[in-house]
Formats: C-alpha cells, sequence, structure tokens
C-alpha cells in the first residue's frame, strides 16, 4: 500500500521509535534533506549513465556507479539520523578523499568561483550539491539540538561529500569541453 493515513496528523515515526515526531522537527527536516539530496542523485546518476573518468592513469570510475554508490552511503545516514546503528565507516571518507584528489591532478587548478551551468550534468551535480550541503546543516543542527546522536564520520562525510560533487560537476563539465565561466562581480 503506498498511503497509510498515519501521518495524516502532521506526524510520523522513525525508524526502532515508537514515538511521534512532527513532520516539521528538525529531524524530520533532517531526513527530508537527505532524502532530497539522495533523490537528486538519482537525476545525476541516470544522467551521467554512459560517462567514465580516468584517475591515477589506469582507474575508470563510471559516474553512474560511483553515484549509485553515494546513494548506497546516504541511506547508511539516513538510518542513523532515524535512530538506527549504522554509521559510516572512515574507508567511505577515505575513498572520497582519494577520488577528490586524483580529480584535482585532472583538472585545471581552481583560482575562483565558477557558475553553474557549463553543461546540463555540470548543472545537476551541482544543484546537488548544494542539497548535500543542506542536508548536512540539518544534521548537524539535529545533533547540535540533541535531537540525534550521529558519528562524526557520518558528519566528516557529508562533508566530503559536497567536494566530491563539485569536483565531479568540474570534471563532467571537462569532458565535455565545456568552458568554466567566472563570475565578473560587475
Amino acid at each position: 500500500m503506498l498511503y497509510t493515513r498515519k501521518g495524516d496528523k502532521g506526524t510520523t515515526k522513525t525508524f526502532g521509535c515508537d514515538q511521534s515526531i512532527s513532520k516539521s522537527s528538525i529531524v524530520a527536516e533532517a531526513l527530508g534533506a537527505l532524502d532530497e539530496a539522495n533523490s537528486f542523485l538519482g537525476l545525476a546518476r541516470a544522467r551521467t549513465e554512459k560517462k567514465i573518468f580516468e584517475i591515477g592513469g589506469k582507474e575508470k570510475i563510471g559516474f553512474s556507479d560511483l553515484i549509485l554508490e553515494i546513494q548506497q552511503n546516504l541511506f547508511i545516514v539516513q538510518a542513523e539520523v532515524a535512530g538506527a546503528t549504522l554509521s559510516i565507516d572512515a574507508g567511505k571518507i577515505n575513498k572520497v578523499e582519494k577520488i577528490v584528489d586524483e580529480i584535482e591532478k585532472i583538472l585545471p587548478p581552481i583560482k575562483n568561483f565558477f557558475i553553474s551551468g557549463a553543461t546540463k550534468d555540470g548543472a545537476v551535480l551541482d544543484i546537488t550539491r548544494t542539497l548535500v550541503r543542506r542536508a548536512e546543516r540539518r544534521v548537524i543542527a539535529a545533533k547540535e539540538e540533541g535531537k540525534i546522536k550521529v558519528s562524526k564520520e557520518t558528519i566528516s562525510y557529508l562533508n566530503r561529500l559536497s567536494s566530491l560533487l563539485y569536483a565531479l560537476a568540474r570534471v563532467v563539465n571537462h569532458l565535455d569541453g565545456a568552458e568554466e565561466i567566472k563570475p565578473d562581480y560587475k
């Protein structure tokens, strides 16, 4: 059944929780922001299903495979925020850092900000990056208010994830031969 009517009074339950919480609570906001980011990652994955980039001169990475892995990891984050005993481990953070480091070797150095939209795929990845940043802020707010417990690795993963999405946006623009436009501040 696609509906249950259980949330008709503006409340919901989280994983392993017997009590209802308001759908406007900081925890519901964090979970919703993570869901929104994950859903938009699905669009990014569908758009880049045939795109591949190479790191370290030998390892080929498919955009859609990497994005699917990110989506799976965000489900772990969502479960942790909802109260499960799951969390992101340091190995996932290290993998993200390695990929970002390798992508930086491919691209011209960053000397300024860039305006999003050099390519459609890059724009989708840029939007997704901003959604991940919002989710990160919501998770941190819920943690700071003492409403949830999340590991430091989970917070680090969310922070690195936005860097990875920025790197992916830049590399897809680069692979497509698009020029990144910097703001003119006029």
